[in-house]
């Protein structure tokens, strides 16, 4: 039954979020507090349930899968063009949806999905995946939607998406314990290089945008208060 809700609140997520961005484009200020409060959520979930996670296995070698995710989320970028960012830089022709977009969101997605095994609705690691879901969905939504591209591509580039972390959770739930810790090691990587993004990229001669920091800390607070109240 938890697997079952687990993988209908993953779904309900992207399904949410797309429709929100073909519905209202994503240059909202919704989208954009989404986006900044999901980093803040992201990197405290990084920090307080991940990376305790992984590094009390005491395998010596783990830090160097979370190096891996860092350097994994540096590659799939080159692919997603941002979208993990909740924007995106478009290419000359935006009638031609690239297949790396859908390859590289869907190998984000599901590598998040692994970890899942184990986990209750109120997870603040699921928590995390969730917020993060809705910024990116947006953005797919007003990108695949808000403009002419064939209706039977984008929805096929959706399902897609929406698919990867649930399918990711079923394969958590077939491999060996040590495989699910190293890949929880590759999302703790993958979290923290995208927080860090999103919080540092739009600064401006490196002053403190007050409006973003509270924006941010609104996140860390959420998460806080998850952790705190989350039954470990």
């Amino acid at each position: 039954m938890m697997a079952v809700q687990i993988i209908l609140a993953l779904l309900c997520s992207v399904g949410i979020g797309v429709w929100l961005g073909a519905k209202a484009g994503a240059k909202t200020a919704f989208t954009r507090f989404m986006l900044i409060a999901s980093a803040g959520f992201l990197i405290t979930v990084c920090l307080l349930e991940v990376f305790p996670a992984v590094y009390g296995t005491l395998d010596h070698s783990i830090g160097l899968f979370v190096l891996a995710g860092v350097l994994l989320q540096m590659l799939l970028e080159n692919m997603t063009k941002g979208f993990e960012h909740g924007h995106f830089h478009p290419q000359e022709d935006r009638s031609v949806v690239p297949v790396s977009l859908m390859l590289g969101l869907f190998i984000h997605a599901f590598v998040e999905g692994i970890p899942l095994q184990g986990h209750h609705l109120t997870s603040p690691y699921l928590q995390g995946i969730l917020i993060h879901n809705l910024p990116i969905s947006i953005v797919l939504g007003a990108y695949l939607f808000g403009e002419k591209k064939n209706r039977t591509t984008s929805i096929l580039i959706v399902l897609l998406f929406a698919a990867a972390s649930p399918l990711g959770y079923l394969l958590g739930g077939y491999i060996s314990e040590r495989l699910v810790h190293i890949a929880m090691a590759v999302v703790g990587g993958i979290f923290l290089h995208i927080s860090s993004v999103i919080i540092f990229e739009s600064n401006k001669n490196h002053q403190t945008d007050w409006k973003k920091f509270g924006f941010v800390l609104s996140g860390i607070i959420m998460a806080l208060l998850l952790h705190t109240l989350h039954d470990h």
